[in-house]
């Protein structure tokens, strides 16, 4: 069983998607070894010791292998291995949502649309979109480097295959463009093969504007307006919710329809389970967490880490919504949404009262 794909839940699935990976209020530093080529570090799927992902050179050198190309010399006639290339000049810029400038930032699929614009192919915005383009390729073990691997059912998350179970991707908010491996199975791998025949799509996009108010500061740094974006958050909380948004990278639409659904913003809320406060953490998780889960900063703050955690493990919203409710195992057991109806029903609501203010 899983969420419905269809009609104005999947809309508003798909519009919460987007929304937790805006850069919130915080735009990283890129981070460059001594050659200029972005250190890579690895996501969710690495191996104990956080050991380090290969850099971008070795991977790229690999993919070269896989299709047939002299060393740093893609084939000239491979659109996908020549864009993977291109990649490369964009490693360590920072992940900012909407972002199609390097010089400002990078989303996802605005990375994936700025590499093959530099090969001469033009690609549909949103991640959506490009996991249609070109054509489709059965499973990652015949998938080439620089084909699409795209994430999510509605597709919210999408990236270059680099060879060797890796990928080039701009993550989320608070990372930058990288060499990750890839963490979990793709919903979609698309090969782009035919330089005339990928146009830009007329489909649904989205702007900042669908998704909340924001404001620029003058260091160029994008941040929610807080109390605009969820006016249903008590005025007393706003600046909690916006701290800890700030500080691990969840938007604060998302960060704060968790409160929403879980405890109505109550920071007294006991279930019958035992999940304590505001953001109901269980005892055991806020003792690992640090926090005291009654008192409403550190249960937020607690909350947050934990969200952007999870983002970083699924890499999908809606999972990280359904590890939340359900917890990372029953998520990872089901390969999806476990099919609790209780989860089913979470999902949906945080995703309401973030697309939307209520």
């Amino acid at each position: 069983m899983s969420i419905d794909t269809t009609g104005p839940a999947a809309a508003l699935a798909r519009v919460a998607a987007i929304q937790c990976r805006f850069a919130v209020m915080a735009t990283p530093a890129a981070t460059t070894a001594p050659s200029g080529a972005a250190t890579a570090t690895r996501g969710a799927g690495a191996a104990a010791g956080g050991a380090a992902a290969p850099s971008f050179d070795a991977a790229l050198t690999a993919a070269m292998g896989e299709v047939g190309a002299t060393t740093g010399d893609p084939s000239a006639n491979d659109v996908g291995a020549r864009a993977l290339a291109a990649a490369r000049k964009y490693l360590g810029v920072p992940y900012v949502w909407g972002g199609t400038d390097p010089k400002k930032g990078l989303d996802c699929s605005g990375l994936v649309q700025r590499a093959f614009r530099d090969v001469g192919v033009e690609l549909p915005r949103v991640a959506a979109d490009q996991a249609r383009a070109g054509t489709a390729v059965p499973d990652l073990a015949h998938a080439r480097p620089g084909d699409l691997l795209a994430f999510g059912s509605p597709v919210d998350h999408i990236g270059i295959y680099a060879g060797n179970n890796q990928m080039v991707v701009a993550p989320r908010a608070g990372k930058d463009v990288m060499v990750q491996d890839v963490y979990r199975t793709p919903t979609a791998i698309r090969r782009i093969s035919d330089p005339g025949g990928v146009t830009a799509s007329s489909g649904a996009s989205f702007s900042a504007a669908s998704v909340g108010p924001t404001t620029t500061g003058a260091s160029g740094t994008t941040s929610f307006d807080a109390a605009a974006a969820a006016p249903w958050v008590p005025a007393q909380l706003r600046s909690v919710f916006a701290a800890a948004a700030a500080r691990h990278g969840v938007p604060v639409q998302l960060l704060a329809g968790v409160a929403r659904a879980e405890s109505g913003f109550d920071a007294s809320a006991v279930s019958p389970a035992g999940a304590v406060g505001l953001m109901q953490l269980m005892p055991a998780t806020a003792r690992g967490l640090g926090v005291d889960p009654r008192d409403p900063a550190q249960a937020v703050d607690g909350a947050a880490r934990l969200l952007a955690s999870h983002l970083d493990r699924f890499g999908s919203v809606p999972l990280a919504l359904a590890a939340y409710n359900a917890g990372p195992g029953a998520v990872q057991r089901y390969g999806g949404i476990p099919p609790y109806p209780e989860t089913q029903q979470y999902v949906r609501r945080v995703l309401g009262y973030a697309g939307i203010a209520a």
